[in-house]
């Protein structure tokens, strides 16, 4: 039987374009290797006609960011009627909106962190929140724009009131978590595992962390107490069911490990487009449950549809 066409929809122009172009690489290398025929798709704004003429079997969507992780581009695959990978239009854009998803997760029982809504044109001397705490976009992924205010520092960020600040004004403060930072991947409703990732220089899981070679060592599993790691993989499921997600997504999460033994294990939040390159979590913990690479991307393109 022939294999279906598979576009790979990667790159985009966003933020996280040099990411996308790292897993959409790496993607398609796998899928070519499963016996798919892969047709490459560098994504810019007229990708919508780039489709119509291929007119894949599937689309598997590498994209990281805004446009290709928050609704935009699943709305496009179901106008033109492609089945793709990877969460639907709602769930895409709700995980995306960080504040909305929030709301949530705490509806559904899953612990998150305290947090306000702020502008920041409005934040002058004074704090919006006590330190310590994290200032991020909304809408982006990957860490970028984040900054983290400690409990020494007088003022709020300066470089907020850049005049070539590159985000939206519109960020969310929220309470800093101390602790550990540990991930959770989810494929179908099942949880593949939890990771203890352990950044090697950087103050938190920055961009660097999460893609430079060497950026952060990832303990699996995660050496935490057997009922810590059950509860992360059990709020990671819950998540992705809160959210409406579907395939594979990855939950994060802050363990506030204390030496009594009791701690606050908080969701951050959950990507319904985990990175797929050759230093991401999600291969690594498939790779831990049995799966291997092109068994994990030929799984999703198989479980692709439209009305997700």
């Amino acid at each position: 039987m022939t294999k279906k066409h598979v576009a790979v929809l990667m790159g985009g122009w966003v933020n996280e374009r040099p990411v996308s172009l790292s897993s959409g690489k790496e993607c398609a290398l796998a899928l070519e290797e499963a016996g798919y025929r892969v047709s490459r798709v560098d994504v810019d704004r007229n990708v919508s006609a780039v489709l119509a003429e291929l007119k894949p079997d599937v689309a598997f969507n590498a994209l990281h960011g805004p446009f290709g992780e928050d609704g935009c581009v699943q709305g496009i695959l179901e106008f033109l009627n492609i089945p793709y990978t990877h969460s639907g239009v709602m769930a895409s854009s709700l995980a995306m909106n960080k504040v909305k998803a929030k709301a949530v997760m705490a509806a559904a029982g899953i612990p998150v962190t305290e947090h306000k809504v702020v502008n920041r044109h409005e934040i002058g001397r004074e704090h919006p929140m006590d330190p310590p705490y994290v200032l991020k976009p909304i809408n982006e992924g990957s860490s970028f724009g984040v900054l983290i205010v400690k409990e020494d520092q007088e003022f709020p960020p300066q470089e907020l009131h850049r005049e070539d600040w590159p985000y939206p004004d519109v960020l969310m403060c929220e309470k800093f978590i101390r602790g550990r930072e540990l991930t959770c991947a989810v494929k179908d409703d099942q949880a593949l595992g939890v990771i203890d990732i352990v950044t090697q220089g950087q103050e938190f899981y920055d961009f660097d962390a999460k893609y430079a070679e060497g950026g952060s060592k990832h303990i699996l599993p995660a050496k935490i107490s057997p009922l810590v790691y059950q509860t992360a993989e059990t709020l990671a499921v819950k998540a992705h069911q809160a959210l409406g997600c579907r395939g594979v997504s990855r939950a994060d999460f802050r363990f506030d490990e204390r030496e009594d033994g009791s701690g606050d294990l908080i969701c951050l939040e959950v990507n319904t487009q985990p990175g797929m390159t050759p230093t991401s979590l999600v291969p690594e913990m498939a790779a831990y449950k049995g799966m291997s690479f092109k068994d994990l991307v030929s799984w999703m393109v198989e479980d692709a549809s439209c009305c997700r």
